[in-house]
């Protein structure tokens, strides 16, 4: 089977736009153990524009769910993630004007920093994954580093305007998934998944997880949050037959 997380950033994007406390993403957590989903994701950015300390710590507290924390590869946000003590951890990258993630982390010109980084978790079970390109060279870059576990970022493919681009963009993935396969690393995706093209990433059997946030979270309004997190687990759990 292929694992779903679901990001929770944007019920907080929407309690933020108020300055109060609805809707809770504490509740949509709890909400998130009744589906069975398999981890939750948050990305506490350095600008907290939507997730928060206090979110992470609750939610960690109160929820019996594994938790994978998305930072970016500073040392302030890294001795956060040691203190939470999450199931696991992706570096992604971070630009303080961008509306959301704007593609992979370059570990190839960033390896210094994340060595550095990924010695304060020598200590600890975290789980700790990048968040890259379909790229062979950022994978051996994390090869290199040590590190087993790799998100790609699907962005690219999602955005895709005709059918010849998303299948270029496609079988970039297929490709760096089965590379990285036969290195040893878990392979892991996400970024602009929704229910009509989650399909063609869900029937790579080399990735193992997927991470979906935005789409569930706009969805919801429409369907209601369980109601659209079943949907997508129906769809991925049809595409891995």
């Amino acid at each position: 089977m292929c694992k779903l997380g679901i990001n929770i950033d944007h019920v907080a994007t929407l309690r933020n736009a108020r300055g109060q406390f609805h809707p809770d993403p504490l509740r949509a957590a709890m909400i998130l153990k009744e589906c069975k989903v398999d981890s939750v994701t948050m990305h506490l950015r350095e600008d907290r524009r939507h997730i928060k300390d206090n979110d992470i710590f609750l939610i960690k507290d109160k929820v019996d769910l594994p938790i994978n924390l998305e930072i970016a590869p500073t040392e302030e946000m890294t001795k956060i993630a040691v203190r939470l003590n999450p199931r696991s951890v992706c570096f992604v990258p971070e630009k303080r004007m961008e509306i959301t993630t704007e593609g992979g982390l370059d570990v190839k010109s960033n390896m210094q920093n994340i060595e550095r980084l990924l010695n304060y978790f020598s200590n600890s079970k975290i789980e700790v994954a990048c968040f890259i390109e379909p790229n062979f060279n950022q994978i051996d870059s994390l090869k290199t580093l040590g590190v087993k576990t790799l998100e790609f970022h699907t962005g690219s493919y999602a955005d895709s305007r005709t059918e010849k681009i998303l299948n270029e963009k496609l079988s970039l993935i297929k490709e760096a998934a089965q590379y990285a396969d036969e290195l040893g690393f878990n392979c892991h995706a996400g970024h602009g998944l929704n229910y009509n093209n989650v399909h063609n990433i869900a029937m790579i059997k080399e990735i193992k997880e997927l991470n979906i946030g935005h789409f569930i979270i706009g969805e919801s309004i429409f369907s209601g949050l369980k109601n659209s997190i079943l949907k997508m687990k129906e769809i991925i759990k049809t595409a891995r037959k």
